[in-house]
């Protein structure tokens, strides 16, 4: 790869690729809509099916090349992050649409990107559809409208490669360690063996390589997911039928709830992969088992050491995601009270035996919403800042 090619990696470029009418966790079809609207006279964007509440599913068709990628996003819809970076990536096309690289890319790539297909769960920011059925393991009942259109979208497109872009929870550390997983990436096996198929080494090699591009920014904090085999999953099914599959996850970065620092590595993530389909590198395919695989080793806030009832416990507090007037609210709900808990925190209060109490009359129990807390005399606001 070229140093003119890695251009891309700068954030000073991202900075002006990134499209800024976006920002936060709740992301739906309006949201797309103007940014369809914005680019109408660069992009054309078709109407290419209707959700189950006959919401419009928008899919778009990019470059003449070929080697041909479908990605998709908010198969989820309460997992945004990947659809930001997507309109990162569309805006950065349109911005520089006279540089030589972006020339090269839509010469020798054709794209084909749905940015939201799960449009109903996108609006109530759930991850299932209205149906309430998880369209990430529909794909070989095919029972939804959006699980149709996609492999709809697969059979007259006949990708070469399909990127299936996701959020992951908080909770994943890249191995047993105090490292959050940023990004997170699988190959989809293509059967009940796990087979290391041409395609799965394909796209090992091509996961490798996004992780090599981007080891300076995130280093060791990067994971992979267990590829036990589940045929109802798109990536599975794709796999299955040879096509190289990558599955990206959008993870936490210390302090970015709203994941838009989140956004630029998967924009370049996505930058990465392009680029070496585009130009034919690959590195060994080896090296993707050298990624630690994705553990559950963080809470967002453990409180140490709390005096309760005269024993000392830590507890574990978990931010549920709830959508109120528009927006994303993260609530602090108490998981888990344990002795001595050997979880990390995002953030790590250390009590040193002082006396835990509520600002609401109750217990401290599980399931209970803490918003704020006294340590003793000392408040504690729970919420993300």
């Amino acid at each position: 790869m070229t140093e003119k090619s890695k251009m891309w990696l700068s954030n000073r470029d991202y900075d002006k690729a990134k499209y800024r009418k976006v920002a936060g966790r709740y992301l739906h079809n309006d949201h797309l809509e103007d940014f369809i609207s914005t680019h109408s006279d660069k992009l054309v964007f078709k109407t290419i099916g209707v959700s189950v509440e006959n919401k419009k599913i928008y899919g778009l068709r990019i470059g003449s090349g070929s080697k041909k990628v479908l990605m998709w996003s908010q198969m989820h819809g309460n997992e945004s992050t990947t659809t930001k970076a997507v309109l990162d990536f569309l805006n950065s096309v349109v911005v520089d649409v006279d540089s030589s690289y972006n020339k090269s890319l839509l010469e020798r790539t054709t794209l084909y990107i749905i940015p939201v297909l799960n449009p109903d769960g996108a609006a109530y920011y759930t991850r299932v559809n209205a149906n309430a059925i998880d369209l990430n393991r529909d794909m070989q009942d095919l029972s939804q409208p959006e699980s149709r259109l996609l492999m709809k979208v697969y059979r007259e497109f006949q990708p070469d490669f399909c990127l299936n872009l996701h959020d992951q929870r908080t909770i994943f550390s890249a191995g047993e360690t105090n490292l959050p997983a940023i990004l997170s990436f699988l190959t989809p096996s293509s059967d009940i063996n796990r087979s290391i198929t041409e395609a799965r080494k394909d796209s090992m090699s091509l996961i490798a390589g996004i992780v090599n591009d981007l080891k300076d920014e995130l280093g060791e904090r990067v994971g992979r997911y267990d590829d036990g085999f589940n045929l109802n999953c798109a990536g599975d099914t794709f796999q299955s039928f040879e096509t190289p599959t990558i599955l990206f996850e959008a993870g936490h970065y210390p302090g970015d709830y709203n994941r838009d620092v989140t956004r630029k590595f998967v924009f370049k993530a996505l930058r990465s992969c392009l680029d070496q389909i585009m130009n034919d590198t690959r590195v060994d395919y080896h090296q993707y088992f050298k990624i630690p695989e994705n553990a559950k080793c963080f809470r967002d806030v453990v409180l140490r050491n709390v005096n309760i009832e005269g024993e000392q416990k830590d507890i574990l507090i978990q931010f549920k995601e709830t959508l109120v007037h528009d927006k994303i609210r993260f609530v602090p709900v108490i998981e888990d009270i344990l002795n001595n808990s050997v979880l990390y925190g995002h953030r790590e209060i250390d009590a040193a035996g002082k006396m835990i109490r509520l600002m609401e009359e109750g217990s401290i129990s599980e399931n209970v919403i803490v918003n704020k807390i006294f340590l003793n005399d000392d408040i504690f606001e729970l919420n993300p800042q």
